[in-house]
This record gives C-alpha cells, sequence and structure tokens, in this order.
C-alpha cells in the first residue's frame, strides 16, 4: 500500500487520482495540487494559510462523520506547515 497523497495546498486527500489532480499551463495533470486549489499553473485562490483552514473546516466536517470545527481547524493547523504551498511561509 502506497502512502496517501495530498494537495499540499489544501490537504485533500488525492490519492492518486488524477481526475482530482490540478493543472498546469499546458493542461497537463499536477499532482501536488488538487483541482480546486490550482488550475491552468496558477492557485484558484490568493490566499493565507490562516484563510485556506477556516475555508476547509466545513468541508472537513461534512466529510468526516463526528468531525468538530475544533478538531478539524486543529489538525489543519498541525498539518497545513508542512504542506508544500505553506512550508516556506
Amino acid at each position: 500500500m502506497g502512502h496517501t497523497e495530498f494537495c499540499q495546498s489544501c490537504g485533500m486527500p488525492t490519492d492518486g487520482n488524477a481526475e482530482l489532480h490540478g493543472t498546469n499551463t499546458d493542461g497537463s495533470k499536477n499532482s501536488d495540487y488538487c483541482m480546486y486549489c490550482y488550475k491552468d499553473g496558477a492557485f484558484t485562490a490568493d490566499v493565507n494559510m490562516d484563510q485556506m483552514i477556516e475555508s476547509c473546516v466545513p468541508h472537513v466536517v461534512a466529510s468526516v462523520q463526528g468531525m468538530t470545527e475544533d478538531t478539524a481547524r486543529s489538525m489543519m493547523r498541525e498539518q497545513f506547515p508542512t504542506l508544500k504551498r505553506w512550508r516556506d511561509q
């Protein structure tokens, strides 16, 4: 079993599913980022890490049974600084 692949911007699991991958300027797939964060070679939203976390909270709460906003937020505050997009900020 391989490791889980995450979008390096929002942390969404993409698990090597190219359908979920963002696109480069030439239309090729970019496996670092998901289609919601990265399109045609650029990030879809000019946000900082905290803004990204806040926009992701409702999605995580909705997709993980029993997840609270506080738990989702603290989980992402740990994960996001390790993601490529936020690592150097």
